[in-house]
């Protein structure tokens, strides 16, 4: 729930930009509400870029749609119970990577069956998130935030909870990373080394359920699969070095994340928006490097034994 300092911001006149980067920043960071949504951004964007830049390399965008998209029907339930909305998130989004894990994944038709049963049950969530909106009748003010995301509601226990949350899901991917990283460059051969490509996959997908779940509460569930493509795919643009990628793909989730805070402060439009318009535009600056850097001519070669 909004903290009365969020409440009163929302219901006041938007505050002025002044120019003064030190003294806004200061201002901003009076209200305990947005120091806690830079706390959360940041750890969010931490998981996203990570996991992001994982999720493009795999292959599995459609995937990460389909976990983020459902996170609303699991937010608007937990609000019907009386939860808080954070646990709803996680659920939903779990769940569904868990069902996503289950599927067949090898054949034509297993992936004509996939995308099927995905869309299905995804197009089904969707209509219960409206149902329990429906139902519940103190989120129909709220359903913009839980598809647009905003930072006017999170609470410091809810950035504890990410924090932790967040923590886990690296400190597993880092102990499976390695293999991880064999079986999303060539499952085929890493099946054939011994490596469990089908565990691999399944634990993956899981981490990617929490961390969308995580990412969900800042940008939205529909806006939310941006902060998860976006930097991973920029930054694989940029370099084709795993570290490099991983170290680029985070910092540019948190430039766009914490861009994003400041101009929704600012402003009376949702904040992934804005985290959303900002990934995009370092996605296609990324891509218009690597074009230009493509159609540069290569250097020639010295000549051995040359002038000095």
């Amino acid at each position: 729930m909004p903290t009365a300092d969020a409440l009163a911001l929302a219901a006041g006149s938007l505050p002025a930009w002044s120019w003064n980067p030190v003294a806004d920043l200061r201002e901003m960071w009076a209200f305990p509400f947005m120091v806690n949504a830079f706390r959360a951004g940041t750890v969010v964007a931490v998981g996203a870029g990570v996991m992001g830049w994982f999720m493009v390399l795999r292959r599995q965008s459609f995937a990460g749609h389909t976990v983020s998209t459902v996170g609303f029907p699991g937010a608007a339930c937990a609000a019907l119970l009386g939860v808080s909305v954070t646990y709803g998130y996680f659920a939903f989004c779990v769940a569904a990577a868990l069902v996503i894990a289950a599927l067949p994944r090898s054949g034509r038709a297993a992936v004509g069956h996939e995308s099927a049963v995905t869309g299905t049950v995804q197009a089904f969530l969707l209509a219960c998130g409206f149902l329990f909106t429906t139902l519940y009748k103190g989120l129909l003010g709220g359903v913009t935030s839980l598809l647009f995301g905003s930072f006017l509601g999170i609470t410091t226990g809810q950035v504890w909870l990410l924090t932790g949350v967040t923590a886990t899901a690296l400190l597993v991917l880092a102990l499976v990373g390695r293999p991880l990283l064999f079986a999303s460059v060539d499952p085929d051969v890493a099946a054939g080394r011994g490596v469990p490509v089908r565990l691999l996959s399944t634990v993956f997908l899981v981490l990617l359920g929490a961390a969308t779940a995580g990412a969900s509460q800042l940008t939205g569930t529909l806006l939310v699969f941006a902060l998860l493509v976006m930097p991973g795919a920029a930054a694989q643009a940029l370099s084709a070095r795993p570290a490099t990628g991983l170290l680029l793909s985070v910092v540019i989730a948190v430039v766009v994340t914490w861009a994003g805070l400041i101009v929704a402060y600012y402003s009376p439009y949702p904040v992934g928006f804005y985290v959303t318009t900002f990934a995009f535009g370092v996605y296609a600056l990324a891509r218009g490097w690597q074009y230009a850097r493509g159609r540069l001519p290569a250097r020639p070669a010295l000549a051995a034994g040359g002038a000095a």
